[in-house]
């Protein structure tokens, strides 16, 4: 039966009215719809979380247990093929040879030739892979190989901030640069934590475990430096919604331990003493280069390789005869030839010169690399010994990739400081205000220092060594790198107590 038609009104209705109706109903149409595609997620996301959000947790870590380095240095590679590395572990892992270096540097020479000849090849033949015989001849007969010329100005020169020395200034620097794409860490409230034994000499490597009221598992852990000094942060790893006023400190040392509370506001500092704790008798230093291996670096590479092996040589002439064992983690990017190169301590400095001299750069592509993975491998996947100072050099001109998931600077540089081990970050040109930013945070969490390289001309890296800087710093002295950074070694080697 066909209902009679009626005749149609239409009211008047305002448009803004209008709108509203519509939008109403558009709604009531389409809420059934996103409710049955995500019944358990409503309303729904309107995007995805964003790559700088924190994690409020204790990181994880294993705490210094080598003895000794006493070996040649063992190599082993996280290939660059599209994943994330996961501190040197994993079925993607592999153990290279002895020789296995010197062979990676050169199938990275004759591949980056390969391409040189395919793109200089004639359009109308056909592309063709590497040749095969000649790759072999390449590994077989490195002498063939001419050696790369070197840049013109072989100093390099570098300044240097102590963020934790002029603390305000750092804070002024943070906020002059808030909103970043950074993991930030709020470092803005600050405590020293300094240990000392009976006899009020400074304890260096105590442990440092920072707790809530009822809480056995702890909210932070830290170790003491050569000083018996740690910096305590406790926004940067409670979680905005933790107000405790008061937190539990624990200190231990060998068989000496003691406890003391933090009550937050109070005072900017913390003394424990603990009783009697063992002394090294020779001062222990493990040292690592962290090093950008990527095409960016390829203008400085030869200067900064040759800065390292004066300061290795300079260190191990230090006064007390130091017992020094070198690292060095080479890294790239993603697509590359390798993510992470990892050469383990050694106590060999001959054979570590020559790991280094191996150093090639190239790969990358876009501005940050793999630097998050790298740090990972570095604190993690080293064998770091006990009762040793702790220092790794981190040589890089861009930032870390954010967007891998995966291991994250920040965590890392927690787990850092729960393992004693303090971050120098040298920022190589090209250096922008994101990388100068995390470096920074990774050298003052850490209780490191920010290292920067100068030059005549600050926006021209090539007009050679100077004192300029474009980097948001200021009463900096500058010095050659090398010198630099030995003196930064020495300090730290001399202010531990001998037994």
């Amino acid at each position: 039966m066909r209902l009679p038609r009626l005749p149609l009104r239409v009211a008047a209705v305002p448009a803004v009215a209008a709108l509203a109706l519509l939008a109403a109903c558009a709604a009531v149409i389409d809420a059934p719809l996103a409710h049955a595609a995500a019944p358990d997620a409503w309303p729904p996301a309107w995007q995805d979380p964003p790559a700088s959000l924190q994690t409020y947790g204790t990181p994880r870590f294993d705490a210094p247990q080598a003895s000794h380095c006493h070996r040649l240095p063992s190599t082993r590679e996280v290939p660059g093929g599209g994943q994330y590395g996961n501190s040197g572990r994993g079925d993607r892992t592999r153990e290279l040879r002895s020789d296995e270096p010197a062979r990676a540097a050169l199938e990275d020479r004759a591949s980056r030739r390969a391409e040189v000849a395919k793109s200089a090849a004639p359009s109308a033949m056909p592309a063709a892979p590497a040749d095969a015989a000649e790759r072999e001849s390449d590994l077989a007969a490195p002498a063939s190989i001419a050696p790369r010329q070197r840049p013109r100005h072989e100093t390099v020169t570098a300044g240097l901030v102590d963020d934790n020395a002029d603390f305000g200034e750092y804070l002024a620097y943070r906020q002059r640069n808030a909103g970043l794409p950074v993991r930030d860490r709020d470092v803005g409230e600050r405590y020293l934590l300094e240990v000392t034994d009976a006899a009020g000499r400074p304890v260096h490597d105590a442990e440092v475990a920072v707790q809530r009221a009822g809480r056995a598992e702890p909210v932070m852990w830290a170790r003491t430096d050569t000083a018996g000094r740690a910096w305590l942060h406790p926004r940067a790893f409670l979680a905005p919604n933790v107000s405790d006023r008061t937190l539990g400190v624990a200190v231990r040392k060998g068989s000496a331990w003691s406890r003391a509370t933090l009550v937050r506001g109070e005072r900017a500092a913390l003394q424990v003493r603990l009783g009697a704790a063992p002394m090294a008798q020779r001062p222990r230093l493990d040292l690592v280069f962290l090093v950008d291996a990527t095409g960016s670096m390829g203008d400085e590479i030869a200067k900064l390789k040759s800065s390292m092996r004066a300061m290795s040589q300079q260190i191990s002439q230090l006064p007390g005869q130091p017992d020094i064992c070198y690292g060095l983690v080479a890294y790239r990017d993603r697509g590359d030839a390798f993510l992470t190169r990892t050469h383990d301590f050694t106590d060999e400095l001959g054979a570590f010169q020559s790991v280094l001299a191996r150093v090639q750069a190239g790969g990358g592509g876009d501005t940050p690399e793999a630097l998050n993975e790298a740090l990972h491998e570095t604190v993690h996947g080293l064998s770091w010994r006990t009762e040793a100072a702790r220092m790794v050099v981190l040589v890089a001109d861009a930032p870390p990739h954010l967007d891998y998931g995966g291991p994250q600077y920040d965590l890392d540089m927690q787990a850092a400081l729960a393992k004693g081990i303090k971050l120098f970050a040298v920022g190589a040109s090209g250096l922008d205000p994101v990388g100068e930013y995390i470096y920074r945070q990774m050298a003052q969490y850490t209780a490191g220092r920010f290292v920067f390289l100068t030059y005549k001309d600050a926006t021209d890296p090539g007009s050679g060594p100077g004192t300029q800087t474009v980097h948001d710093v200021g009463n900096y002295s500058v010095q050659t790198l090398d010198k630099l950074v030995v003196k930064l070694v020495g300090d730290e080697l001399a202010r531990l107590p001998r037994g």
